[in-house]
């Protein structure tokens, strides 16, 4: 009899608080950076700040890519199938996009004419710092659970008894990844997963698209297994069907809709 697996199974639930777990480690060792920034001195304190929050990215998405290679090697066993495999860890990401991503989150620190200054640029600097701190937080926090997605979505592209993959959302995740999720085991090509599914998410060839503090997993369907829908997926798949199905380019829209009135 073929064996059942779900993005609400218990093995991929220990593996995401596992992943929540190494977050939390991520933003501890954040915080403590801060304190190389100074606001009298942003041109020398800002750069050693950047590449120190990289060594951190570089370490923890190794870490993240070791976890997903553990869950992938269980699930796979689990599921029976013959022969071996080894899982292809994926490389930290590299410096150039960790660079742009903090150069991103820090671009209002700086001072500007108060003719050229945003509302936020405005702000006294505690309070961009803070708001900069956020978003550095958030891509950061991206930057590392992908070396652990990359990892699986490379295993089960390489792996010939994986025929798949399946999104796992929480119950609080946004709508883009609540309607992701509910489309079940369809990620594998650019094709089955609908490739331009929202264009402010990123994801290699679109197979799979991840946003700045996204939680999202990846669960791996192999040969024999039949994957089923959690029950919070089945009812975000309902609502799709019932709410937002059949609207070309405002799917999303009336599935967030159906969420805030039924959801």
């Amino acid at each position: 009899m073929a064996s059942t697996t779900s993005d609400g199974s218990a093995s991929s639930g220990r593996w995401r608080s596992a992943q929540r777990g190494l977050t939390r480690l991520l933003l501890r060792d954040l915080l403590a950076l801060r304190r190389l920034i100074n606001q009298n001195r942003l041109q020398a304190t800002v750069p050693p700040w950047i590449d120190a929050v990289t060594e951190v990215v570089n370490s923890y998405s190794e870490t993240s890519a070791t976890l997903a290679a553990d869950f992938y090697d269980g699930e796979r066993d689990a599921a029976g199938v013959p022969g071996s495999f080894t899982v292809p860890l994926a490389d930290p990401p590299p410096g150039e996009q960790v660079d742009s991503s903090l150069r991103w989150a820090t671009k209002d620190l700086w001072p500007r004419d108060e003719a050229d200054a945003t509302v936020a640029q405005r702000e006294p600097f505690d309070v961009r710092l803070e708001a900069a701190m956020t978003k550095a937080d958030a891509a950061t926090q991206k930057l590392v659970a992908d070396g652990g997605r990359e990892t699986m979505r490379q295993a089960v592209k390489q792996d010939q008894q994986a025929v798949g993959y399946a999104r796992a959302a929480a119950l609080g995740a946004c709508a883009f990844c609540r309607l992701m999720a509910s489309r079940g085991m369809v990620y594998k090509t650019a094709g089955t997963a609908g490739q331009n599914a929202n264009e402010r998410f990123s994801g290699d060839a679109s197979v799979a698209k991840f946003h700045n503090d996204c939680h999202c997993a990846i669960i791996p369907v192999f040969r024999g297994q039949r994957f089923e829908l959690s029950p919070h997926a089945a009812e975000w798949d309902r609502l799709y069907r019932e709410y937002a199905q059949g609207h070309p380019g405002d799917q999303l829209r009336l599935f967030r809709r159906a969420i805030a009135e039924h959801g």
